[in-house]
């Protein structure tokens, strides 16, 4: 995309291609020669991160800012939830047991992406983390109903492949795990998390202490699996030890139901209209 405040300039583009072109002699051939930018030695390098950073936050930031995009809607769960049909396969009776919420992201980010199409795909867009599992279902909910949804995917060892529902124009790819964060919660308007691990885990207590601390505004914050979730934390534990207030409890509340969750999310849109 040319910028017409600097059309008058040749582009970097045309730059790159051209200094590809040049006679090979040992001078083009010395890596010193290489445009900065079209370095990846250069652009590696330990010195770099900071610029690294800095792309990973603008690149997806200037592509939502293009598709329109001004709100979405979080899905957080395990990447090893699988869907009802395929329960069979499951590597424990619980993650069998709980994929009955593959279901429910899924009719959820449906239910959800019908409110999203009515603003254009500009609000309400779902926003997974682009995997398999309960990601898988949010991506592939929003595809049901016909629209768009994100997905903020990650290079790991395992489990990084973006699955096949995420809007190809709206899938990124991280490096960092921080800025793939921000990325997730910058247009939040809604978090939802489903049964997962440490992933999820570190996502939910994240989110959560952004709002606690006011660095981010309250919102609904919707965990799914009121069983699974007070099996594995004693929240009241925590405001009795003092460790947080008893009104820290209040930031998140428990739902079972696409149903459930979709009409606490439009009563807490409603109350936010000025009378």
């Amino acid at each position: 995309m040319t910028d017409d405040r600097t059309s008058q300039f040749r582009d970097a583009g045309t730059d790159s291609s051209t200094a590809e072109q040049v006679p090979d002699t040992p001078q083009t051939r010395a890596p010193a020669y290489r445009l900065a930018f079209a370095d990846t030695d250069f652009m590696l390098r330990e010195d770099l991160r900071p610029i690294r950073l800095q792309l990973e936050l603008l690149k997806p930031g200037l592509i939502l800012d293009e598709r329109g995009i001004s709100s979405t809607v979080v899905m957080f769960g395990g990447a090893r939830i699988p869907e009802p049909a395929k329960k069979d396969e499951a590597r424990t009776e619980t993650l069998a047991h709980l994929s009955k919420y593959y279901d429910e992201a899924r009719e959820f980010a449906r239910l959800m992406t019908l409110k999203s199409m009515a603003s254009y795909g500009r609000d309400y867009v779902i926003a997974t983390g682009g995997g398999p599992g309960v990601m898988e279902a949010g991506n592939r909910g929003a595809a049901d109903a016909g629209g768009a949804s994100i997905g903020l995917n990650i290079v790991l060892p395992h489990e990084q492949a973006p699955n096949e529902y995420v809007t190809p124009g709206l899938c990124f790819n991280f490096h960092y795990f921080a800025i793939r964060k921000m990325h997730f919660l910058m247009r939040a308007r809604a978090v939802c998390v489903f049964p997962g691990g440490f992933g999820t885990l570190d996502e939910t207590f994240e989110a959560l202490t952004l709002i606690q601390t006011d660095r981010m505004k309250r919102m609904p914050f919707l965990l799914f699996g009121e069983e699974f979730w007070r099996k594995i934390i004693n929240w009241e534990a925590l405001a009795d030890a003092g460790t947080i207030s008893a009104e820290d409890l209040d930031l998140f509340q428990f739902v079972e139901t696409a149903a459930d969750a979709v009409r606490i999310i439009d009563e807490w849109d409603a109350a936010q209209v000025p009378c």
